[in-house]
């Protein structure tokens, strides 16, 4: 989204060509919509004789309402549309996914415009619940109508947690993805989506998500934030380096990079399967790293970045090890050689979408965690710590990143809070 600070939403990002917010959901309306052969969905109401067990659904916060706002102004939705790495894969994955969707029942999390639920529509799906908290709902059934697909796709205006869909679905798409892979907290309404509803056996796509990170170098940046200050037309304005550094680096990043940024093979800090993650497994997740630099240069800070698969349930593996839906990398502590770097069920098959620096860029860009000051690292010269990414105890939808780090005998700590 161009702008996120413009309707409000200050995030103190240094942003280069903008940085949005991610899809969401939406507090109660009391509707009900019928599906061309009469199935019905439903948004719950605290006064529905609802007999089913659930507990009724968290309440909805201020925080809530504001992410689910923001996904109202179509400026986001034209972003996420026009990066044609993003829509083009998902098409392809629901094409190639065809004969899970043919004839069946979708729910699309987070619909936005409804452009996936028409996709899925468009591979012969019986019926599409496109289901979103924001009130670009209203527009979306209006492109639903326009495109005559108003019998197969169904629109709902609400949360995940408040609507009601009386039959079990087949198969769960949704991009809730954002920045740093778990920022926003969408993966969560996944997780409800799926417990809620979807058949054993059932597609979920993207079905698995890798986050990496890896020391990097970027000169050029540090030069435009911090270097300009040292002479700024013939005069010495040095004295504002201490705030310019805390100001263009003390929360991440969200930028473009490329593979000649990145000074080593990178680490896997975390593996997501859709299938068997849980809510709670996301509220901290950490991992050690051990990287050998490649080369001699300053490194400037740690990049991250995701990468999602679109596999068939049965190259998935859940069966043999079902409580690995975060797992750490197969060496926990070392990424020295590369071994990491990928970590598929089946490479020859999964369609793969990625935000990494060497791949076609998509606006995730990268998420970046500059030092203050860089540090100098020779060729091969190790670079270790950890990292934890919480989910901030004020707002949920916030990141919380403690990165410890040391390399050539010194040792660092930085806090940030993404939000």
């Amino acid at each position: 989204m161009q702008g996120a600070a413009s309707k409000g939403y200050s995030n103190g990002y240094h942003q280069n060509g903008g940085h949005k917010l991610r899809k969401g959901n939406r507090g109660r309306r009391s509707h009900r919509d019928y599906g061309g052969d009469g199935s019905a969905a439903r948004v719950f109401s605290a006064t529905d004789d609802d007999s089913s067990p659930r507990p009724p659904p968290p309440p909805c916060t201020d925080f809530d309402m504001a992410y689910f706002h923001s996904y109202s102004h179509v400026g986001i939705h034209e972003e996420m549309i026009k990066d044609r790495v993003r829509t083009e894969t998902y098409r392809a994955a629901i094409m190639q996914h065809q004969n899970y969707i043919a004839g069946k029942v979708v729910v699309d999390v987070g619909c936005g415009t409804g452009i996936l639920s028409i996709f899925c529509a468009q591979a012969g799906a019986k019926r599409v619940y496109a289901v979103d908290a924001s009130d670009i709902a209203v527009q979306a059934n209006e492109v639903v109508k326009a495109n005559n697909l108003s019998d197969t796709v169904i629109v709902l205006h609400g949360r995940i947690e408040d609507v009601e869909i009386d039959e079990e679905v087949d198969v769960i798409i949704s991009e809730w993805m954002g920045y740093m892979l778990l920022y926003e907290s969408m993966l969560g309404s996944i997780i409800i989506a799926r417990d809620r509803w979807l058949k054993s056996g059932g597609l979920i796509l993207p079905s698995n998500a890798t986050l990496y990170m890896a020391p990097i170098t970027h000169p050029d940046r540090y030069s435009e934030s911090i270097e300009f200050w040292r002479n700024v037309y013939g005069i010495d304005m040095s004295a504002m380096l201490p705030l310019a550094k805390q100001c263009a680096f003390e929360e991440p990043c969200v930028e473009t990079i490329t593979g000649e940024n990145v000074l080593t093979w990178p680490h896997v800090v975390k593996h997501v399967d859709c299938y068997t993650i849980t809510n709670h497994e996301l509220e901290s997740v950490a991992t050690r790293f051990k990287f050998k630099s490649m080369m001699r240069a300053p490194l400037h800070g740690f990049a991250f970045w995701f990468d999602v698969e679109f596999s068939d349930p049965a190259i998935l593996p859940t069966e043999n090890n079902p409580q690995s839906s975060i797992m750490e990398s197969p060496n926990e502590h070392s990424s020295t050689d590369g071994s990491q770097r990928k970590k598929r069920a089946n490479p020859s098959q999964a369609l793969v979408l990625s935000t990494a620096p060497e791949d076609p860029p998509t606006h995730w860009q990268q998420t970046l965690i500059y030092f203050y000051d860089p540090i100098e690292v020779e060729q091969d010269q190790i670079i270790e710590g950890a990292v934890t990414l919480s989910q901030s105890k004020e707002n949920a939808r916030f990141m919380n990143i403690h990165l410890e780090y040391a390399s050539g005998g010194r040792s660092f700590v930085k806090e940030s809070v993404m939000r």
